[in-house]
Parts: structure tokens; C-alpha cells; sequence
């Protein structure tokens, strides 16, 4: 079992790759959270293995964390795009079998 904990500043309007794609083992956890204060306006679009963010998930406001466990959850890279007009930074934490 490995755990990864990390943190990545994002500015705003630039798209990075939280995650990586598990190669060997398989994701069963994984955690990223928007370190900010829940008054702040803040906008961040979360993708799975999708650079063009056609689908999505929004953090925003008092949403500032997308977690999942389980045999059955997304292996592939995990993608934040940031469209608020501030630097975020975000924690991740992922666990792997």
C-alpha cells in the first residue's frame, strides 16, 4: 500500500494535472481539497482524464473538497483547471494498492 500526500499552487486560467494516472497499482482513495477560507470567492474545475474540461466538477464556495473510496473509483489522471481570479492551492492525498 502507498499513500501520496501533496500540494500544487495553481494560478488563475492555468490547467495541471493533480493526479497522475496510477501505473502499477490501483487507486482505491483519493482526496483534493481547495485550501482557502469558505468566505472566499474562489472557482476551480475539477476533470477526469479530460484536458478540454467538456465535463466537469465545480469546487466552489463552501464545496472545497471532492474525495472517493472504494475498488471502483476513476484511475485515470485528475485534472483542475482554475477560473477564479486568485492563485489557489490545493492538497492532495490518494491511496494505492
Amino acid at each position: 500500500m502507498v499513500q501520496t500526500i501533496k500540494s500544487r499552487r495553481v494560478t488563475p486560467g492555468e490547467s495541471v494535472i493533480l493526479l497522475e494516472r496510477p501505473l502499477a497499482l490501483r487507486r482505491i482513495f483519493y482526496s483534493i481539497k481547495a485550501l482557502t477560507d469558505s468566505t472566499m470567492e474562489h472557482k476551480a474545475h475539477i476533470s477526469f482524464d479530460d484536458p478540454t474540461f467538456a465535463s466537469h466538477y465545480v469546487l466552489n464556495g463552501p464545496m472545497q473538497e471532492l474525495k472517493a473510496r472504494g475498488k471502483g473509483i476513476f484511475q485515470g489522471a485528475i485534472w483542475v483547471n482554475n477560473t477564479s481570479p486568485v492563485d489557489l492551492i490545493f492538497t492532495m492525498t490518494e491511496i494505492l494498492i
